[in-house]
């Protein structure tokens, strides 16, 4: 979609559809691509993507307006719905500020032959309105507020600090996924025994995963069916689509380097040899996100620090399997306070407080799992015990039969870099495993509900 620079608004356009974002007051606002014609000497400045939304860094600042600069295409899941990373963002402020250099795609049908787009200039009537006005404030003031200056200053500098920052976030992390035609916020089950209607894509999305939502409110809250192009529900996370192709029949490679093994031509026939998608996406809640360390633990409302929904896909003849799990930190009150490394964890409220934000995590839990299995990964003793003893009291008073919990002392098992000691993991809960079963897009398999893994001191 083409982006224009006008006098007093910046302009989306596609097709028949326009989007006016004000550059005065931050406002929003859908009007027919004709409506160009109105606007004060437009300029265009390139092609973007798509509107992630506009954010406010402080109330006495302008609103900035974030766009997709530019995109990956990760892959197709099934039903060749297209999944697209966010590589690089465009930020803009919505005020009388000239735009830096966007280093946008120039569109070739108003950059034919051009390298850069043209900068508004403001005419010589402006100019001269400009610096008379500018005359007359500076006379009626005597001597500047230093005050008021150094507010300013302090004011832009953290506005400065938290863009760079946001820069970051975007295009230096690569965690941000989007698709126009599939609902990455939502899992296969989810989405197969959710209702089957009419609305839009942004509508049905699972809130917890949707993290673009308030930077897009003043278009959701619009209200009309128009507004519906322009919205891009957005997760972070990770996603990787794959595909493959497996020979059941295929030699060893002992024998494939035999020389008294003929050479065979390889062959791709899908019903000798199935070619499978396979794909990960992971879901990272827009709840309670945060730096490790500094955000650990569950909030009032029940979220816990980091929490993450991982949903392993398989895709063959025609049949989609998923598979879900979930991790976040321990669900009691609890935090790490301090600057060096691993700092001592510690309790911030007793058990009785606690009580009530647990069982408003795994009710929800089981709202939407039906059943769980947690896996603690907290050492058993040392400075995390506590951490892992208060979690264990809090499911002894949840008390619920579709609950299930196992711990094992990850750092203890697996020192020295021995992995595959999880297997000692693995056949403990060998039975509760084969219990585990997937969901199907052809014919639901209800499974009972996916894994919980809590690991307090392991990175997101």
């Amino acid at each position: 979609m083409e982006l224009f620079q006008a006098k007093d608004h910046y302009i989306l356009q596609q097709g028949e559809r326009a989007l006016w974002c004000s550059r005065r007051d931050g406002g929003l606002q859908l009007r027919p691509a004709t409506d160009l014609l109105l606007a004060w000497n437009p300029i265009c400045l390139g092609l973007v993507e798509g509107v992630i939304g506009k954010i406010q860094l402080h109330s006495d600042l302008p609103w900035w307006l974030i766009l997709i600069r530019q995109k990956a295409l990760v892959g197709k899941l099934p039903g060749d719905h297209e999944v697209c990373k966010v590589t690089k963002i465009a930020v803009l402020s919505l005020s009388e500020m000239e735009p830096q250099d966007l280093e946008l795609e120039l569109c070739k049908k108003h950059h034919f032959g051009i390298n850069k787009p043209e900068k508004i200039i403001p005419s010589p009537d402006d100019s001269k309105f400009l610096l008379k006005t500018f005359t007359h404030i500076k006379s009626n003031v005597s001597a500047p507020n230093k005050k008021k200056v150094k507010e300013s200053k302090e004011k832009e500098k953290l506005e400065r600090r938290l863009l760079e920052e946001l820069l970051k976030m975007f295009m230096d992390s690569e965690s941000f996924y989007y698709s126009l035609t599939y609902d990455l916020t939502n899992s296969v089950q989810r989405q197969s025994t959710g209702e089957r209607d009419g609305r839009p894509l942004w509508q049905k999305v699972d809130d917890r995963f949707f993290w673009n939502k308030y930077m897009i409110q003043d278009l959701t809250e619009i209200g009309t069916p128009d507004v519906d192009f322009w919205i891009i529900p957005m997760i972070q996370g990770f996603v990787q689509i794959e595909e493959l192709v497996v020979n059941y029949t295929e030699s060893s490679d002992d024998e494939k380097s035999s020389p008294e093994t003929p050479p065979q031509e390889s062959t791709c026939v899908d019903d000798i040899h199935p070619r499978f998608l396979v794909a990960l996406i992971s879901r990272r809640s827009r709840h309670r996100a945060g730096m490790r360390y500094k955000r650990r633990g569950v909030d009032k409302n029940g979220n816990v620090a980091n929490y993450v929904e991982t949903e392993q896909l398989i895709h063959v003849h025609n049949h989609t399997l998923s598979f879900v799990q979930t991790r976040g930190s321990v669900p009691v009150f609890w935090s790490q306070v301090g600057y060096r490394y691993n700092p001592r964890p510690r309790l911030d409220r007793s058990e009785k407080e606690t009580v009530a934000y647990f069982c408003a995590h795994f009710e929800e839990q089981l709202n939407i799992y039906k059943k769980q299995v947690i896996i603690n990964l907290v050492d058993q003793a040392g400075r995390e015990k506590i951490i892992g003893d208060a979690y264990l009291k809090q499911v002894l008073l949840f008390n619920n039969s579709h609950l299930t919990y196992v711990s094992f002392d990850f750092h203890e098992h697996c020192r020295g870099m021995k992995f595959e000691n999880v297997q000692t993991l693995t056949d403990a809960i060998y039975d509760i495993i084969l219990d585990m079963k997937w969901c199907c897009t052809h014919f639901l398999l209800w499974f009972p509900g996916p894994y919980t893994v809590n690991p307090p001191m392991c990175s997101f």
